[in-house]
């Protein structure tokens, strides 16, 4: 048995170097984070394990793999390139998710996005550069409340973070849950109380546009909207749209619709937002994490047959 590693970055080509163990099943690096799901068929060359970080994988791609049985995805958001039904009703390939991997370091982005918008941190740097001298009246977030949109993993290490700066943590989730100083309410609640507003959903079929207009418009006024989750949860132009009538303070964003965000979107426009390039899961530590963890699914997949 063989796996591909088909989109490997520098930095995760060399992790899953130093990671890989002797006795684990080999693995090809393709150093080469700009494949394309074309070339896919070729880079595998027969494995049955695909290990793919970011790379679209249409299952009309995925029927010309000859001996692919497993897709190991980086990740959770593995929806936002290939049909995990398809692959198995069509092909026959199991796919195999990561999770928990980056909470802490999403959560930390989640942290830092919340008070950058509370600052006005990006807004002065951006004055300064242009030679001018911006400054903002800044948001105390001690005391203030926090409303957490999903309660994961990520979801909790951002609570715990809130909470050791004094806020109050309201959270919703799908499902029922319990946590230590954290408060569970009704969505509108959630919405209508929260000084910040912070995103932590899966995207799937049901939370696809999630957070609507009309969810949007029930955001207490004058609050701070974070997302680092997924940017088709949310309607992006309402968002935009809230944020410049003042509706919203500010918005903080790491992940969005389409991704890069194409030069000239109207988000880029947008004067009180602070937005990051999808690097919230970008550490060494998250990266360890990862790629330990896409080879024990190898290693499981292979004790398995």
């Amino acid at each position: 048995m063989r796996a591909c590693f088909v989109d490997a970055g520098g930095a995760l080509a060399d992790v899953m170097e130093r990671l890989h163990r002797p006795g684990d099943i080999p693995v090809a690096i393709h150093r080469n984070p700009d494949v394309t799901p074309d070339e896919l068929p070729g880079v595998l060359d027969g494995a049955e394990i695909a290990i793919i970080d970011h790379t679209n994988f249409p299952t009309a791609i995925a029927k010309r793999c000859a001996g692919l049985k497993h897709v190991v995805f980086l990740g959770t958001g593995a929806r936002s390139y290939m049909n995990p039904e398809e692959l198995e009703a069509e092909c026959g390939i199991q796919l195999h998710l990561i999770r928990g991997y980056g909470d802490t370091a999403v959560a930390e982005m989640s942290f830092a996005l919340m008070w950058a918008a509370a600052k006005g941190l990006a807004y002065m740097d951006r004055g300064i550069r242009a030679g001018r001298w911006d400054r903002t009246d800044g948001m105390e977030l001690t005391g203030k409340t926090v409303g957490l949109i999903g309660y994961g993993g990520i979801g909790a290490e951002m609570a715990r973070l809130c909470r050791g700066a004094g806020m109050k943590v309201l959270a919703w989730n799908r499902t029922p849950r319990e946590a230590e100083g954290v408060t569970f309410t009704d969505l509108d609640t959630l919405l209508a109380e929260s000084h910040v507003v912070s995103l932590h959903l899966l995207l799937s079929d049901e939370t696809r546009g999630f957070l609507s207009a009309e969810r949007i418009a029930k955001i207490r006024p004058g609050a701070i909207f974070i997302n680092t989750a997924r940017g088709a949860i949310t309607d992006e132009a309402a968002l935009a749209a809230a944020v410049e009538s003042g509706a919203l303070r500010h918005i903080g964003l790491d992940v969005y619709a389409e991704e890069p965000l194409p030069a000239g979107h109207f988000l880029s426009k947008v004067e009180n937002a602070t937005l990051a390039a999808h690097s919230a899961f970008r550490t060494p530590e998250a990266s360890d994490n990862l790629i330990e963890a896409s080879l024990e699914h190898c290693r499981r997949i292979a004790r398995e047959g």
